[in-house]
């Protein structure tokens, strides 16, 4: 999405028709994108993979780990800082060497000084903001690509794909769901790994595992939320049983 125009492509057994997926393009996009759409039947070998029981949809090693405080320190100032500046913004925060980088939309200089001196930074963090000047962001500065994250979006996790673009079938989302629940569960590095068409992963049905992510992206809002913020640094309800 970018300049002007939206591409969409969707592989899926279901035949998602251009007027059901317009409105949630202009929800996130705004109207005055033009969208180019095209939708494609699932591959018939993936297909049949989920055809009498939800099996893992991908290869792939997955880890889990339990939050730091200090990820836990900047989505906080992350979350602050998104309430009065609802824009674009990225930020570095090294708690070791007291440093902090804020690189903000949409904002002048002056209101994020005044803004994050008096609400969020303690005394002691050398701030920078905005290191090459004021900046607009949005999708005419910057084209995005469904699943262009950085590893560092999902704290210490491992993804071979993508979190905001695949069903929950596939084990690039639900398991690398469930090993993070799992992490926070046990305060400690979890490893998974798992094979397209396994039925059963970490002793457990792989329908377990789809039904535990499900709840935790109906947790917390769905996965616009999920790809806006990523894991939550708040310990989700998620029972694992």
């Amino acid at each position: 999405i970018g300049h002007g125009s939206c591409n969409v492509i969707v592989e899926s057994s279901e035949d998602l028709k251009f007027d059901e997926i317009k409105p949630i393009v202009s929800r996130i996009a705004g109207e005055d994108f033009l969208l180019h759409y095209y939708w494609a039947s699932q591959d018939v070998h993936l297909a049949e993979n989920q055809a009498n029981e939800i099996r893992c949809g991908d290869n792939g090693i997955f880890k889990g780990s339990p939050l730091t405080a200090e990820q836990i320190r900047i989505s906080h100032i992350a979350s602050h800082i998104y309430d009065a500046f609802p824009y674009d913004g990225k930020y570095i925060l090294d708690d070791e060497n007291k440093v902090l980088i804020i690189c903000q939309s949409n904002a002048s200089f002056k209101e994020l000084t005044d803004y994050i001196v008096s609400e969020i930074v303690r005394d002691e963090n050398k701030v920078t903001i905005n290191p090459l000047g004021e900046w607009t962001g949005g999708p005419y500065v910057d084209s995005g690509a469904t699943n262009r994250k950085l590893g560092s979006d999902m704290f210490d996790s491992i993804t071979g794909g993508g979190l905001h673009g695949k069903d929950l079938s596939k084990a690039d989302v639900s398991v690398n769901i469930y090993a993070f629940l799992k992490a926070q569960k046990e305060q400690k590095e979890i490893k998974l790994y798992c094979a397209i068409g396994d039925s059963t992963i970490d002793g457990r049905p792989y329908s377990e595992i789809v039904e535990i992510a499900r709840k935790f992206i109906q947790e917390i809002g769905g996965f616009e939320k999920f790809a806006e913020w990523g894991y939550p640094t708040w310990p989700p309800q998620i029972d694992l049983g």
